[in-house]
């Protein structure tokens, strides 16, 4: 210690200051990104990579319905990247100023997918012979898959047309469908487990919600994206993102992370 520093009285309150402040300089950046439930895998596994490579980053990853993600942000929870399974869902969020409009992107492509146990031995075809089971798992219209699966089901004339397919309740699809007993959920991910778990027949995710469970559950059917429409994931930053954010946000946009998506079956 120099004469200079024994000059220096430190007292009890100046102490605790200084070790406050090498306390913060030590804690990590925290990025919070809200991510469709159908992208928890693949954002988990590049969330761990990229925390590996930054340990001065922790990634924090909020994955749920992509209009319960919505909602929250509009409430004021604090997010930093929004990677949504619907359009819609980032075009509310745009049209009320709250993303980087200059980073929205679509980053991948998925498909609607029909489900039942591997050693099942359902009825069910796909979309068209879901009344033929005993009950099924569908997620609800305020849930992209759940959209999704009711656009199909109007392109096959099964339920009419509709300007809002959210409205569409599972009273009325089970209607049109002769009855079925529903298993409403609110994300996919609860649908996915719900056939797996043999408490529904069968029941309508993404294909990528099929990764690891190739033993246990069989796709009866691939819908045509003529029947559902385009399932895009755009990814955007909301407002006034730091660098820290700006760079985890490149790296999900990366070549790199493109491998792992296709690996969970995105396109």
């Amino acid at each position: 210690m120099t004469d200079e520093m024994k000059k220096i009285k430190i007292t009890p309150i100046i102490l605790s200051l200084m070790l406050c402040f090498g306390c913060s300089a030590e804690q990590s950046k925290e990025i919070n990104v809200f991510i469709a439930a159908s992208l928890n895998n693949a954002v988990t596994e590049l969330a761990q990579e990229y925390m590996a490579e930054n340990p001065d980053v922790k990634i924090n990853i909020n994955a749920d319905s992509s209009g319960k993600l919505a909602t929250q942000i509009k409430e004021g929870y604090d997010c930093d990247i929004f990677f949504s399974a619907a359009e819609d869902k980032m075009d509310s969020l745009e049209a009320e100023g709250l993303i980087d409009e200059d980073s929205r992107k679509d980053m991948l492509y998925n498909d609607l997918v029909v489900i039942a146990l591997k050693d099942s031995d359902t009825e069910v075809t796909g979309l068209e012979s879901l009344g033929r089971a005993k009950n099924i798992a569908l997620a609800g219209g305020t849930v992209p898959a759940g959209a999704y699966t009711r656009n199909a089901l109007i392109s096959l004339g099964i339920l009419p047309e509709s300007n809002d397919v959210s409205e569409i309740t599972s009273a009325m699809v089970s209607e049109a469908l002769g009855g079925v007993e529903i298993n409403e959920c609110d994300n996919v991910s609860k649908v996915l487990t719900a056939v797996a778990e043999g408490s529904c027949e069968a029941g309508a995710v993404y294909y990528s919600d099929t990764y690891g469970y190739e033993d246990k559950l069989k796709i009866l059917e691939r819908v045509d994206t003529e029947l559902t429409g385009d399932i895009v994931y755009p990814i955007a930053m909301m407002k006034n993102a730091d660098k820290s954010t700006e760079d985890f946000y490149d790296f999900l946009c990366s070549d790199s992370a493109k491998e792992i998506y296709s690996k969970y079956y995105f396109k």
